[in-house]
């Protein structure tokens, strides 16, 4: 529980009127897993990009090394392209997301957060599978030279990994959207937590006696309790 409460932090770490602290704000889980996820994506794209097309010795034209569909390969360099800007879009909005300051967007990026990062979750586990079995299935004679294997193991494994990194995300952003529901995050007044707490409430409340023992006697609230008319017959003042 402490891991999300600083997590709704990092959204407060940039809030206008105090510095952002990007150390602290690179330090929390779900900004670890996006550049995690960011750099798994970058790698799956580059590793199929530049190593993942082959050709016999007698061949001109280049195929997939995934058992030569064109398929797979553009699969994974689309996957980890979009993925890549997906990572990219979201850390931008965890930046930004202290300055938003309507409730109801404030709960839409947290939700769009959620679905997305559950959505890049369930495309890395079908591509994982569909590259996992291209490559299984993926004749010897087409690649006599073993060029690019690494690389087709490479995009393999970490496609594996990206599954558990976005699904990791999707976690942290549920668990904050319900932390934020029961706390301030969504709320008008929504204020940085590593502020001083004092500072965060808007009004004092009030106290009977720090009332009674006011010199002046000018609250409000004390001249409502006085009497308004001093007749014989109506209110009369009370002396303590």
């Amino acid at each position: 529980m402490d891991e999300i409460q600083q997590g709704i932090g990092a959204y407060g770490a940039g809030r206008a009127g105090g510095a952002f602290d990007l150390l602290t704000f690179i330090q929390q889980p779900h900004t670890g897993l996006r550049i995690v996820s960011w750099l798994f994506s970058l790698v799956i794209f580059g590793c199929v990009s530049n190593e993942g097309y082959i050709n016999r010795p007698d061949e001109v034209k280049e195929f997939c090394i995934f058992n030569r569909n064109q398929n797979a390969c553009n699969y994974a360099v689309g996957m980890g392209s979009l993925a890549f800007l997906s990572c990219m879009l979201f850390l931008a909005l965890d930046v930004y997301f202290p300055q938003i300051s309507s409730v109801k967007d404030r709960k839409k990026a947290v939700l769009a957060d959620v679905g997305t990062s559950a959505f890049w979750s369930f495309m890395w586990f079908v591509g994982f599978c569909f590259l996992a079995n291209q490559w299984q299935v993926s004749k010897p004679d087409n690649n006599p030279l073993q060029e690019g294997g690494d690389a087709a193991r490479a995009a393999i494994a970490f496609s594996f990994f990206s599954i558990f990194t976005w699904a990791g995300q999707a976690f942290l952003a549920f668990q904050r959207y319900k932390l934020g529901a029961d706390s301030a995050l969504f709320s008008q007044d929504y204020t940085d937590p590593s502020e001083d707490a004092a500072a965060a409430v808007p009004y004092s409340s009030y106290s009977a006696a720090d009332d009674l023992e006011s010199p002046g006697g000018t609250g409000s609230y004390q001249q409502s309790t006085e009497g308004i008319y001093d007749g014989s017959a109506g209110y009369q003042r009370q002396e303590y």
